[in-house]
């Protein structure tokens, strides 16, 4: 006996033809994550009599769905959603935050021919202090010194990329029954690392420079006598692109000290702060967790996070390293310690500053000014909209060969009204980021009476 589709059938608003609608309405709830792969899609009839259209509308709904990847027909069973990457069909991928590709073969090549030199068995072979060899964390420090951040090296931990490194800030500041704090949008992986730690997450308002002081203080003031942490991403906000200014960010850090508050700050975009302006930790090292990496700086596969710790918590750490990961990767280190070194590194970041400040141009030329585009010389941007009009735009993005981050994925409140779309500009080609850029052009001209 076949299974019922858990689908509720619907077709979204707006004009166009009913086949477009109902396509529509399928892609946004698979993006919303309502339907998931593996489930069954109502038959054709069933579906054409339940929303009073056509076999035929349900025909090329379906068609349009298959061609775009996003469900599968399997001969003799039925519809069925085939997940809700659109990437995996060949669509020109905006979801993924990743830096634009400076990195060379040749230079990946002599990397690793001289790394194969100089690493010897018993290096490869031993273990390491949880926290990392004291040269590499030497080495990490002076990177961040590079970026005006004067870190302890003995306060650094080296973990397995930054998420590790936020894995491990969230099990140390955040005991169970911790309130984290947080901006109305986040970085997605936080919060899919609160939820994972049980924790209860409360976004707050935010203008052009992110979180404001005003609804720090009164989520501060309410709540007395819950452990409270501000999970925070002061340069490059993501998804918003919003970076705060040294008046704000001293305002923050005088708040939380005034109520005894830890804080978490995500710099992973660290190398695009303005001058004159430091990182939290720099202003409040006694309570800030600071995560960095060199994933978004260089490259995704080298995958180094860096955690620095207020003194007291160092033992700690060290224990919640051991516990999850033993030790950072001894290949990646080497990697790391070689580019470090070399000037590698430092000529890799700015050739990433460079090439994201291209295409932060290039998006900001090619979508409408209406769109109240925000871009701030990093490799994403973000569209401002409502939430129910993001997330369709999300799905007909999808439908027409683009993949974006699904729109509820960095709202801290998924039942919020307003909401927006990161277009993430780093990972594709010049030449498919235009195209891809054009696309939405188009449908954000056909779609403007959604937009705010």
């Amino acid at each position: 006996m076949k299974l019922a589709s858990p689908w509720v059938s619907r077709l979204a608003q707006g004009g166009g033809p009913p086949f477009e609608r109902l396509a529509a309405a399928l892609a946004d709830d698979i993006a919303a994550g309502l339907i998931c792969a593996g489930d069954r899609l109502p038959a054709h009839r069933d579906l054409a009599w339940r929303l009073g259209v056509g076999v035929g509308t349900v025909t090329k709904a379906y068609a349009r769905l298959e061609q775009r990847g996003l469900v599968r027909s399997l001969h003799g069973r039925g519809m069925f959603v085939a997940g809700s990457s659109a990437a995996a069909a060949g669509a020109i991928d905006l979801g993924i935050n990743a830096p634009p590709q400076m990195l060379s073969d040749r230079l990946l090549q002599a990397t690793l021919s001289t790394l194969a030199k100089r690493l010897d068995a018993g290096t490869f072979g031993a273990y390491s202090h949880p926290a990392g060899r004291p040269e590499h964390r030497r080495l990490m420090a002076r990177w961040l010194a590079r970026w005006g951040f004067e870190a302890r090296p003995d306060c650094i931990v080296l973990s397995h990329g930054a998420q590790h490194a936020l894995y491990i800030a969230m099990a140390i500041a955040c005991p169970p029954g911790t309130i984290l704090l947080t901006e109305a949008l986040t970085y997605p992986g936080a919060l899919l690392a609160a939820g994972q730690a049980g924790l209860e997450t409360v976004g707050l308002a935010m203008d052009e420079e992110g979180l404001t002081p005003d609804a720090l203080a009164e989520a501060l003031g309410s709540e007395r006598g819950r452990h409270r942490v501000l999970y925070v991403t002061p340069t490059l906000h993501n998804p918003t692109t919003a970076t705060m200014g040294a008046e704000r960010r001293q305002t923050l850090v005088r708040l939380c000290r005034a109520h005894d508050v830890a804080i978490i700050e995500d710099d992973v975009y660290g190398i695009f702060a303005p001058a004159g302006v430091c990182p939290l930790a720099s202003l409040a090292p006694e309570r800030t967790f600071h995560v960095t990496g060199l994933s978004k700086t260089l490259s995704p596969g080298l995958r180094m996070g860096a955690l620095v710790i207020p003194p007291d918590r160092m033992a700690e750490a060290e224990a919640r390293l051991q516990a999850s990961s033993t030790m950072a990767s001894a290949l990646l280190a080497e990697i790391m310690e070689m580019w470090l070194v070399d000037g590698t590194a430092e000529a890799v970041a700015a050739s990433v500053r460079a090439d994201a400040a291209r295409r932060s141009a290039l998006a900001t030329e090619r979508l409408p000014k209406h769109a109240s585009l925000k871009v701030n010389g990093g490799f994403h941007a973000w569209l401002p909209m409502p939430a129910e009009a993001a997330d369709r735009f999300v799905a007909r993005a999808a439908l027409h060969g683009v993949a974006l981050m699904p729109a509820r994925a960095a709202m801290a409140d998924p039942a919020a009204l307003q909401g927006g779309v990161r277009i993430s500009l780093g990972a594709p080609a010049i030449d498919q980021l235009d195209q891809a850029l054009g696309i939405l052009a188009d449908l954000l001209v056909s779609n403007r009476p959604v937009l705010v």
